[in-house]
């Protein structure tokens, strides 16, 4: 075997390919990753602000997140490395009768798959994030298992793990062609040279529909903007990731939580989506967000915001990721499409893509891959984006 010749290559260095690639090199494959960024993490990856939750409304999510949270949680205590991680839980307060029922009906979901939330009432809301309104405060749902890690600092440990477990990276080589043969993958090219492989994995993020065309695979994923910002560090004083499910003015929901070192980092869903890859940031986020905040916690008003940012989420129609195998191309798998959740679902998704790649799928691993195939009809709608 040539030093050009893997057993997978994974396109894309980001939340999702990379460690899925961690996975697949523990599994004994011999692993090349490609991006055409200087490092790993590059992408959407530090883009996004961290939260990591199980509380999801598909099965297929919550069985992915929940394994996810197993390695977030224990990373600190089995590998070393300090990834940020904070048990802090994830609070959906509910201001309105439908937001009650909304989140009462996806408890029996929840629950029934072994999520540990509950519903509470107000006072128990009103503790987890001091200072929110009270009025009309109806309760929401608790999900303490959940919480947050860095992008940054968690990317770089799925890195150094995935380096040590013997895969390969080569960073500023971008993917000009997948090769197959017989309507069987045999590897891709970049512009540095050609690289052999019985697996290719379109792991892009935003670009993942343009790298699926060189595989002649339309995928249903178009990327849309969404901006975040973070404030000055301060004490802490809230433990949940907090997320508001109402929509108001050009915002839909808005989430913010705390982050390990103190400082409060803050996103809103826009509302129409912003359709297109454009990474700049605008002018009119922060006084939305800021609005949006501030009325729910007035508290939060006098905290400083250090800076805004905006990433991209690769939006599938139904909002639900695309993890599968296509027959029309025998060896190339798609882990796309993850509605800016990839964080999240990155290291549970790989555990079981790199599962039914080496051939050998638990239960655990085919329910979660359940509910992601390419070739369904896209007409639900995610519950909690």
């Amino acid at each position: 075997m040539t030093d050009n010749n893997y057993d997978a290559i994974v396109i894309g260095a980001g939340s999702v390919g990379v460690p899925l690639s961690m996975a697949l090199a523990g599994r004994g494959m011999r692993t090349l990753v490609l991006d055409g960024a200087a490092a790993a993490g590059q992408g959407q990856n530090k883009c996004a602000i961290g939260g990591v939750r199980a509380s999801h409304s598909d099965p297929s999510k919550i069985k992915a997140c929940m394994r996810s949270l197993r390695i977030f949680s224990t990373w600190k205590e089995t590998r070393g490395d300090d990834i940020g991680w904070i048990k802090g839980g994830y609070a959906f307060p509910a201001y309105t009768r439908t937001d009650e029922a909304v989140l009462k009906d996806l408890l029996k979901v929840q629950r029934g798959l072994g999520l540990n939330i509950d519903w509470t009432g107000p006072e128990k809301m009103l503790e987890l994030m001091p200072g929110m309104a009270p009025a009309d405060l109806r309760g929401g749902t608790w999900s303490p298992d959940d919480g947050s890690a860095s992008p940054l600092l968690s990317n770089y440990a799925f890195y150094r793990r995935a380096v040590g477990l013997g895969a390969a990276f080569r960073f500023g080589e971008t993917v000009t062609r997948i090769n197959s043969d017989g309507g069987r993958v045999t590897g891709v090219t970049t512009a540095k040279g050609s690289y052999g492989a019985k697996w290719v994995v379109n792991a892009a993020g935003a670009q993942a529909a343009a790298v699926s065309e060189l595989a002649g695979i339309k995928v249903p994923v178009r990327p849309d903007c969404h901006e975040a910002g973070i404030t000055e560090p301060v004490r802490r004083f809230f433990e949940p990731m907090v997320v508001d499910i109402r929509r108001s003015g050009a915002s839909g929901n808005y989430y913010f939580y705390q982050n390990s070192e103190g400082q409060v980092v803050f996103c809103i869903t826009p509302n129409p989506q912003i359709w297109g890859d454009d990474r700049r940031s605008t002018s009119e986020f922060l006084p939305e967000a800021a609005r949006r905040i501030v009325a729910l916690v007035p508290a939060l008003a006098d905290l400083k915001v250090r800076r805004t940012w905006r990433g991209l989420y690769p939006m599938t129609p139904d909002g639900f990721p695309i993890v599968d195998f296509p027959g029309a191309l025998r060896g190339y798998v798609l882990s796309v499409g993850m509605c800016g959740q990839g964080f999240m679902l990155g290291p549970g998704l790989g555990e079981a893509v790199a599962a039914h790649m080496a051939g050998s799928p638990s239960d655990e691993d085919r329910e979660i891959l359940a509910g992601f195939s390419l070739g369904r009809k896209f007409s639900g709608q995610e519950a909690l984006k």
